[in-house]
């Protein structure tokens, strides 16, 4: 459970959104994971259905992707992999960790897909944090694991 202060619960992460590497060569990657994970994948991206446990009928999803050096901002640094952590309040977490002194990027994205921030970790770690949409649906394209 998270913390309470002033009566209010914390802003947390509530599970992951996505995990991205990055490759100079994303086709031999994906086939690597493939060949020997079984990750079944479509265009380097395997796509992960769930249901919540509070609400059944909730779908959600978990995205896995293989990504070219040039296929999306990484951040400064040389990262090769990213974790995207689903949150419920982004601009109060973003807020909560500006001010417990964690170096969290300026700019937040919209899309249809919902909303996007940054922090990076003590250890140089750039994580990126999710708000899906008030209505989230998962994509219509999905892999099926099992």
């Amino acid at each position: 459970m998270p913390r309470k202060k002033s009566g209010r619960s914390e802003a947390r992460v509530t599970g992951i959104g996505g995990i991205f590497l990055r490759s100079k060569r994303p086709e031999r990657l994906a086939a690597w994971y493939r060949d020997r994970l079984g990750i079944s994948e479509k265009d380097r991206v395997a796509v992960w259905r769930w249901r919540s446990a509070r609400d059944p009928t909730r779908v959600g999803h978990t995205l896995w992707a293989v990504l070219d050096d040039h296929d999306r901002s990484w951040g400064p640094g040389e990262p090769t992999a990213q974790v995207n952590y689903r949150v419920r309040d982004l601009d109060r977490l973003l807020a909560q960790l500006r001010k417990a002194g964690a170096s969290v990027d300026d700019r937040v994205e919209q899309s249809k897909y919902g909303r996007f921030g940054w922090v990076t970790d003590p250890d140089g770690n750039r994580i990126e944090l999710w708000e899906p949409p008030a209505r989230y649906r998962s994509p219509d394209r999905h892999v099926a694991m099992e």
